[in-house]
């Protein structure tokens, strides 16, 4: 495994103090059509720390102070290494040093590995994940960890108790059959209005698809899908949730597909507050006296 810490906001020389950890993830090895979003973790990273905009969320909470973030540099491919094992150890590690993980992809394959991960930490745990497509194929290609089969790993080795997709508008025969065995929580776009709520009662993690957004507002992804969320329509989701935010990752962008550096500052966007929404979690959690981490 290999890592690279670039200076940046997420940059803190006390791990111990910190309450966020943001790793990138430069893995495309499981993309069905094009490939080029293990490019995207430092753009991210250089568009959150963009002047053209400032470090607070709507909600008021400056991201720009230290012991935030502690920023565990990008993982890069070693042809020596299994993808699953270092993905699972990568989150592990921030997960023992209390950090909450937030992860920068590569492709929507890495949200398996990051699920086997938190699930030996949250014993109850919900996921939101946001995405055109439901990914629930048993094998895509004859890859069984293909992007397009993420959930259906997640779903079967029973790594949430709760599976919450929002922005879908690709579903087949095949996925719709897979989506009521495994019982995944399906919200179709067709079916999408802006005061939906999900009653989740237990921690959350979020896993966000660029793609899950319309190309109007973030064209740089490889499956390109019209008819889909606005980012105000994401940003609201994320503010309404009233159960803690342990996690999240911000998956499949391909700056090769970018315009104008758009997508890139979504993803800054919805990394700050997401971001915001972890850290309120924790503090309200704090203030109760709860501890997260149980989450029985």
């Amino acid at each position: 495994m290999s890592g690279e810490n670039p200076r940046s906001h997420f940059s803190s020389s006390n791990i111990d103090l910190c309450k966020i950890g943001i790793v990138g993830f430069g893995c495309d090895v499981n993309s069905s059509f094009l490939r080029n979003t293990a490019e995207a973790p430092p753009l991210i990273r250089n568009a959150f720390s963009c002047p053209s905009s400032n470090l607070w969320s709507e909600s008021g909470l400056d991201l720009g102070k230290e012991d935030i973030f502690f920023d565990a540099g990008d993982v890069w491919p070693n042809l020596n290494e299994d993808w699953m094992d270092v993905i699972e150890a990568s989150i592990s590690n921030l997960l023992a040093h209390a950090l909450y993980p937030l992860s920068l992809g590569g492709d929507h394959s890495i949200t398996y590995f990051i699920a086997r991960a938190l699930r030996r930490r949250y014993p109850k745990l919900s996921m939101l994940y946001i995405d055109a497509h439901p990914d629930l194929y048993d094998q895509f290609d004859g890859n069984k960890y293909s992007h397009a089969s993420s959930c259906a790993r997640i779903m079967e080795d029973r790594l949430v108790d709760r599976m919450v997709q929002v922005g879908i508008r690709t579903l087949n025969g095949h996925q719709r059959e897979q989506a009521a065995r495994l019982k995944v929580e399906i919200c179709e776009m067709k079916d999408w209005h802006d005061q939906i709520e999900f009653n989740l009662e237990t921690p959350i993690y979020i896993s966000v698809d660029l793609d899950g957004l319309d190309p109007a507002f973030a064209p740089g992804v490889s499956h390109p899908e019209p008819g889909g969320l606005s980012t105000r329509d994401v940003i609201d989701l994320i503010h309404g949730l009233k159960q803690p935010v342990i996690g999240a990752d911000i998956v499949e962008f391909n700056p090769g597909k970018d315009v104008h550096n758009l997508t890139a500052m979504v993803c800054a966007k919805l990394l700050k507050e997401i971001s915001s929404k972890i850290l309120e979690s924790a503090l309200s959690c704090e203030i109760k006296g709860q501890i997260v981490d149980s989450a029985a």
